[in-house]
């Protein structure tokens, strides 16, 4: 594992960020999240407990198919049970089931939790850790063992915490991670203890930090700098309680104030916004505008000395540049705010052929920051956000028109399922017909329906298009049932996918527009062909 100057980034936001309050990702949304890791450079992906549920063990089995091109899927679990065969122990046999190259296992360091939760004895422990680690080996798997409560064992009892450690390396562990469960350690305690566990032991160490006393980022820094070669975190900062270490700060840190590195390619740190947003959008949570590095307000100017000083010397009031890390510098009384992010979205998206002085781009922005105050995010919706450029630049051709369309939600009686049907009136190709009913699971899959059965005599290739993934967010829950809506549709037609979005007071409303963009975004790519 070692690389000289190179600090590894396991990431665990499929596991432990799944645990926060609040959060859960959809299967396709736990694939879309590792392929965004893959492709951004992490070297880890946690992609959840083994024995935990049936949804963890369909993860480890259809990552397989998403071709990773860097990053190592770690499938997550315990040491055996005490007094129980290692090679009979249900939790070590389903991290074998998940087949995986990587596992991560945790074992108990604080006697506390040695004698009053696994209700076991420390030597007992020490075999259930250093077995747990060998069987894994034996059967041919890299060995993540996390050191739970580290910390806290450390301080109650340094020389048992310290035989844990032993145990796991005897047992063949690849690293020994250390882990402040509870979140409640200082830099200073972290960095001292870093050092003298790296110092003994010729294993490498890592970090495994909680965010409880606001400290999981510096924490994990300091571990860095004591010799740590590897961090464990979430995107945005996701865990129980208050959080685990933000990995957004830790590798926007590592790579922009430190002399080592870390990613696949240093350069992707450009990409650490949008990673940031995607992930907040797959979990469907609002980004936080105040995050460093990556929040819409971490490079945000107000009128005054500050606005002064950064227009004469950027660096004065910012200790990164924005660029550096996909953000953009706003002056707050500016009206044209966030228009050089917009543009490096648009070389993103391949459409470099526009000229940036043209008054069609200037259109495109007006037109973009118009539709982000009224809630649209285009992040997780390249689709939505080509048929917007397409219709700025008159490029656009309108496949269909809506003339009307009906839907219904029935509940016979209490005992039976809801029904939902849709009714839908088009017109095709500028004077042609169609009318067609849809039914569905709901009132969205009910027009989604309609919408397939109507175009499907005029555009056959429809019939290839699915629905992957459907997510709703609410832009402004003080509004109670008169809120805003934003639906992101996710679309397959079993080669490409793509997203659209669509917002409205009206959530039925918001999906139509959602599935129309997908369903025109097929018909532009069946043209281009």
């Amino acid at each position: 594992m070692s690389v000289e100057n190179k600090v590894f980034i396991y990431d665990t936001t499929l596991r432990d960020g799944a645990q926060a309050e609040g959060v859960t990702f959809s299967p396709v949304a736990k694939i879309n999240v590792a392929k965004m890791l893959d492709s951004f450079g992490v070297d880890y992906i946690e992609g959840g407990y083994a024995a935990s549920n049936p949804k963890d063990m369909a993860f480890f089995r259809d990552i397989k198919k998403a071709n990773l091109k860097h990053a190592k899927v770690a499938a997550f679990g315990s040491t055996r049970r005490a007094n129980v065969n290692v090679a009979e122990d249900k939790g070590t046999r389903a991290l074998i089931e998940a087949d995986t190259d990587v596992c991560t296992i945790f074992g108990k360091t604080w006697l506390l939790h040695v004698t009053e939760v696994l209700k076991t004895t420390p030597e007992e422990n020490l075999a259930m850790i250093e077995d747990t680690c060998r069987f894994l080996k034996e059967n041919g798997k890299e060995v993540i063992y996390d050191a739970e409560h580290f910390f806290d064992g450390y301080r109650d009892s340094p020389e048992y915490a310290l035989q844990t450690l032993e145990a796991a390396a005897k047992g063949g562990a690849d690293i020994l991670v250390l882990c402040d469960t509870n979140g409640g350690r200082m830099p200073n305690e972290v960095f001292e203890i870093t050092t003298l566990v790296r110092e003994r032991f010729v294993v490498p160490v890592g970090i495994h930090t909680h965010n409880d006393s606001e400290m999981g980022v510096a924490n994990a820094m300091e571990a860095v700098r004591a010799g740590a070669i590897q961090v464990q975190g979430t995107i945005n900062g996701f865990g129980e309680r208050c959080g685990n270490c933000n990995l957004v700060s830790v590798v926007a840190n590592i790579i922009s104030k430190t002399d080592k590195t870390c990613l696949a390619d240093p350069a992707q740190l450009k990409n650490l916004k949008a990673v940031s947003q995607f992930v907040n959008e797959q979990a469907n949570l609002r980004d936080n505008r105040r995050a460093a590095f990556v929040g819409d307000s971490a490079f945000a100017h107000k009128a005054g000395m500050h606005v002064d000083g950064v227009r004469k010397v950027s660096h004065s009031f910012e200790h990164v540049s924005p660029e550096s890390v996909g953000n953009s510098r706003r002056i707050l009384i500016s009206e044209l705010s966030g228009a050089s992010n917009v543009m490096e979205k648009l070389i993103e998206m391949g459409l470099d052929n526009i000229d940036r002085k043209s008054p069609e781009v200037r259109e495109i922005l007006q037109t973009m920051e118009t539709m982000e105050k009224s809630g649209y995010v285009y992040e997780a919706a390249d689709a939505s956000f080509k048929m917007l450029i397409k219709k700025v630049l008159n490029e656009h051709k309108s496949f269909f028109e809506l003339d009307g369309f009906r839907v219904i939600v029935e509940k016979r009686s209490k005992d039976d399922p809801c029904l939902s049907e849709a009714t839908l009136k088009l017109t095709v190709n500028g004077d042609q017909r169609a009318f067609t009913v849809g039914e569905g699971d709901g009132p969205v899959d009910a027009l989604n329906m309609a919408l397939r059965n109507a175009l499907s005599e005029f555009y056959p290739s429809i019939a290839d298009v699915q629905l992957a993934d459907y997510r709703v967010n609410i832009l402004d829950p003080e509004e109670a049932t008169a809120a805003k809506t934003r639906v992101h549709i996710q679309s397959t037609d079993g080669e490409q996918s793509w997203g659209t979005v669509g917002v409205s007071e009206n959530i039925i409303e918001a999906s139509w527009e959602a599935l129309v963009d997908g369903v025109e975004y097929k018909l532009f790519l069946n043209e281009e062909k």
